[in-house]
């Protein structure tokens, strides 16, 4: 049953041979480099901000750094243990875009961007938070679009992001948060000149 649903799903929103070049190429677009603007905005919270927001800021972006890496060794485990082929590898659907034929659940891409969206919902709690499932969406969205992903690959990476918030919750909460001090003196000598001439917060 399920299995049917994704397949239906993914013959539903799979490029056609007769899609035209500027959709195809659009959502090359959107698949490899719409992710992007999750880590600029995330360094920007951590560079600047009002003085009241910018340890909020700066813990919100050590948590995110330790969800990303909770998140993709989860993926990376299920990936071994539990290998879901690509519907390219099958013959399946239409393929767009070049990529190795590596286990395609859950989505790395779309763990990374729906990481960062809900770091911004749960640490930050802004509307900023809402606004970035937008680009995950559409991150998610152009890679079964273009023929590298299941619909199931997305709805994995979904909740793989969320227990990876989670855990990086558990971490920070245990005693990831004493590190946060050390981080910030380290960051303050690595970027002193730029702190000194008023370009980033100290």
């Amino acid at each position: 049953m399920l299995n049917d649903i994704n397949l239906s799903l993914f013959s539903f929103i799979n490029a056609t041979p007769i899609t035209s070049i500027s959709t195809l190429t659009l959502a090359i677009f959107l698949a490899k480099r719409l992710i992007l603007i999750f880590p600029l905005i995330t360094i920007a919270c951590w560079f600047w901000g009002r003085a009241g927001n910018l340890v909020c800021q700066r813990v919100f972006v050590c948590k995110t750094a330790l969800a990303l890496i909770v998140g993709l060794a989860i993926s990376g485990f299920i990936g071994v243990i539990f290998p879901l082929e690509r519907p390219f590898v099958l013959g399946i659907g239409q393929h767009f875009l070049a990529h190795a034929p590596t286990p395609s659940f859950p989505s790395n891409h779309a763990t990374i961007a729906f990481i960062f969206a809900f770091g911004f919902l749960f640490w930050l709690r802004n509307w900023i938070g809402l606004l970035l499932f937008i680009p995950a969406f559409t991150i998610a969205w152009a890679r079964i679009f273009l023929g590298v992903h299941w619909p199931l690959d997305m709805v994995g990476a979904f909740l793989v992001a969320i227990m990876a918030c989670g855990i990086s919750q558990t971490i920070w909460e245990l005693g990831g948060h004493k590190l946060l001090p050390y981080i910030i003196k380290a960051y303050q000598i690595l970027f002193a000149p730029l702190i000194k001439k008023g370009w980033i917060r100290g």
